[in-house]
C-alpha cells in the first residue's frame, strides 16, 4: 500500500473538500482537514450546497447533520455529476427509525465513493437492522479477533451493495471494495474519549478522497492508517505529560499536522485480509 505517496498527493494538491457534518464537532473536522494538507469549506444551506459541492475537490456528508440531509442530497448529486468524490458518514444509522429512513434516501439518491463508521453503523446500513447504542458501537459488534470475519462480510456486501469502499473503524479498522480487503491495527482506545474523533476520521478521508479520486480505496485506507498512527503519536504524549482527552483531541490534530511520510510508512500495521 503506498500510504506515503497518498499523504504527498494530500498535500501537494490541498483538495478543497465541503463538509456537512454535525456541529458538535464542525470545528475538529475543519481543523483536521487543514492539519492534513486540505481546504475545508463548511457550507451546509441547502440554498447553496449544490453549487459549493460542483466547486469542491470531496464532499463529506456526515448523518450526524441529521436535519440536513436534503443539503446532502442537493450536494452529493451535483458533486456526483462533476465527478467528485462523496463520503459518508452514517451516524448511528440503524439508532432510530428516522436514521434508518435518512440513510436508506442518501443511499437511494447519492453515489458514494466511500462509506465510514463503526461495525454497528456498517452493519446497519448493509443489513437495514437497527442496532447501535447512540453513536456507539454496540458491544456484539466491536471488531476483535472473534468478529472480524462477520465484519469483514458486513463490509463487503455493503461495497458490493453501493460500489462504495466501506471503512470500517474500531480496535482493528478494516477497509474494502468488495474485493480487496485491508486490516489496519493502529490507534488508541483514548481516540473513542473524545467527541467527533470519527467524524474527524470521515473529514479527513474527504482529503484523501478529493486528492486522488481515482483510487478511493487507497485513499480510504491511507486516511485511517494516519489517523491510527496519529492516534498512537498523541497518546505518547498524553502519557509522557499526564493530560487527559482534552488535550489529547488537539494533539491528535497537531501529530496529523506533523506526520512525516516516512512516520506513517514506519508506523502503520496492516494486513491484507485472506479470509
Amino acid at each position: 500500500m503506498e500510504f506515503a505517496a497518498a499523504l504527498r498527493r494530500v498535500r501537494d494538491t490541498a483538495p478543497l473538500v465541503q463538509c456537512i457534518t454535525n456541529f458538535v464537532t464542525v470545528n475538529d473536522c475543519a481543523n483536521i482537514i487543514l492539519a492534513a494538507g486540505g481546504s475545508p469549506s463548511m457550507a451546509d444551506d441547502i440554498r447553496e450546497a449544490a453549487e459549493s459541492a460542483a466547486g469542491a475537490d470531496a464532499l463529506v456528508c456526515n448523518l450526524g447533520a441529521i436535519g440536513k440531509v436534503d443539503s446532502m442530497i442537493s450536494a452529493g448529486q451535483s458533486a456526483n455529476r462533476a465527478g467528485h468524490p462523496v463520503v459518508l458518514d452514517p451516524v448511528a444509522a440503524g439508532g432510530t427509525a428516522l436514521r434508518r429512513q435518512e440513510s436508506a434516501r442518501l443511499l437511494e439518491h447519492v453515489h458514494f465513493a466511500a462509506i465510514r463508521g463503526n461495525a454497528s453503523e456498517i452493519r446497519a446500513l448493509a443489513l437495514r437492522e437497527q442496532v447501535g447504542r447512540g453513536v456507539d458501537v454496540g458491544q456484539g459488534d466491536v471488531v476483535s479477533a472473534d468478529t472480524l470475519s462477520r465484519t469483514v462480510e458486513t463490509a463487503r456486501l455493503l461495497a458490493r451493495q453501493t460500489g462504495a469502499v466501506a471503512a470500517v473503524s474500531g480496535p482493528m479498522d478494516v477497509v474494502t471494495d468488495g474485493s480487496r480487503t485491508v486490516i489496519l491495527r493502529n490507534g488508541c482506545a483514548t481516540m473513542a474519549r473524545i467527541t467527533g474523533s470519527g467524524c474527524m476520521l470521515t473529514s479527513m478521508m474527504g482529503a484523501f478522497c478529493g486528492a486522488m479520486p481515482e483510487d478511493p480505496f487507497t485513499a480510504a485506507c491511507a486516511a485511517m492508517a494516519a489517523m491510527g498512527v496519529a492516534g498512537e503519536i498523541a497518546e505518547a504524549r498524553r502519557l509522557e505529560h499526564g493530560t487527559g482527552n482534552a488535550t489529547f483531541r488537539n494533539d491528535l490534530i497537531d501529530a496529523i499536522f506533523n506526520l512525516t511520510e516516512e512516520q506513517l510508512e514506519k508506523g502503520v500495521r496492516y494486513e491484507i485480509y485472506q479470509g
